[in-house]
């Protein structure tokens, strides 16, 4: 698997006694972040770009970086989203030593505004769901304009006294996926240039690429999971219910390999997405691995019942994390979408 030079720091594991949720937890995994950032930029820690013909390789690395801690990678895939917009888009380059993020969560509410003046374009507002929040220099965020949505980069400010961008204290309360750091940000006059026209974010083929690494890393976390399931097979011995269980788990996990596989290959054969099928690639690979990723829980979950929730707080977190994580898929909705581009297109497999 590619993308494993070495172990790299992660969050500290949490012993007896110790609840798994908690600042200490969130620190580690910011310096774990902030290491793997340092790794990406030496080329020690390998990601490459999406459709630059090792997109596999990108999604494995994904996918290991997850299978170790998906608080992690949540920051780091937000890093090498940012660093993939940034090449299609033509806007700044990531500079050593920063930390990207990418904040474009739309919920309902206050979001952000961004206005031009005679210094340039400001944003003010509120965005919600900004991962590493407190470890995050830099970020691109979506916010509103004049003339439609766009997307800017800005620098937080953390780290150099100043104060353009401040999290919430108090607004992610999230026990999955707690050490992401997922706060509100605050902007108040946020110096910020443009990437890109009015709706570039999300009209660009490598949007669709990008959603499929999400998907890459929820299967790291499923892989993590059923770790648990299998160490308690090779306790067990021959136990026909706990082996059926693991046996259900391999041939998902398995499945959901071979489908990152292919669209790999489909993102490289065609990376500016000139046949179409991008987005209708994305909404099948998220829903299948979102769909292995809940099977995985349900499987480790019955075949080994409260003992490893209640006893081991690694397995507690990655469990949690998880079903947090997956619900970035929009359920239903997403597969009404994929069912109607299907029905339009007339192509059924």
């Amino acid at each position: 698997m590619q993308g494993t030079a070495r172990e790299r720091p992660t969050a500290p594991e949490v012993g007896a006694g110790q609840a798994p949720w908690g600042e200490e937890l969130r620190e580690g995994v910011a310096a774990a972040f902030a290491s793997c950032v340092q790794d990406i930029a030496s080329g020690e820690l390998d990601i490459p770009l999406p459709g630059s013909g090792r997109t596999l390789d990108r999604f494995l690395a994904l996918a290991h970086t997850a299978e170790r801690d998906l608080s992690l990678v949540r920051l780091v895939e937000g890093h090498v989203d940012a660093v993939a917009i940034l090449a299609e888009l033509d806007g700044p380059s990531a500079m050593p030593g920063e930390r990207w993020g990418v904040w474009a969560a739309e919920p309902p509410g206050e979001g952000l505004t961004a206005s031009l003046g005679d210094d340039g374009w400001v944003i003010n507002g509120r965005k919600r769901y900004c991962s590493g929040a407190h470890s995050c220099t830099n970020a691109l965020v979506t916010a509103r304009a004049d003339d439609g949505r766009r997307l800017f980069a800005v620098a937080t400010g953390l780290g150099s006294g100043a104060a353009w961008c401040r999290p919430v204290e108090g607004s992610w309360q999230a026990l999955g996926m707690a050490a992401s750091d997922s706060a509100d940000m605050l902007f108040t006059d946020v110096p910020a240039i443009p990437v890109g026209g009015v709706e570039s974010y999300v009209e660009r083929p490598g949007f669709q690429h990008g959603g499929i690494g999400v998907a890459a890393c929820w299967y790291g976390g499923a892989r993590a999971v059923a770790r648990t399931l299998a160490a308690a097979a090779a306790r067990r011995g021959t136990d026909p219910l706990t082996d059926a269980h693991l046996g259900a788990v391999d041939m998902r996990l398995h499945a959901a390999n071979a489908v990152l596989a292919q669209a790999a290959a489909e993102i490289d054969k065609d990376p500016a997405d000139v046949e179409g099928a991008g987005r209708t690639r994305s909404l099948r690979v998220r829903g299948f691995i979102e769909a292995v990723c809940a099977d995985v829980l349900t499987h480790v979950g019955r075949a080994t019942g409260a003992e490893p929730l209640c006893h081991d707080p690694a397995h507690t977190r990655h469990a949690t994390d998880l079903a947090v994580y997956i619900r970035q898929h929009h359920g239903e909705r997403n597969l009404a979408e994929l069912g109607r581009l299907v029905a339009e297109s007339g192509e059924w497999q």
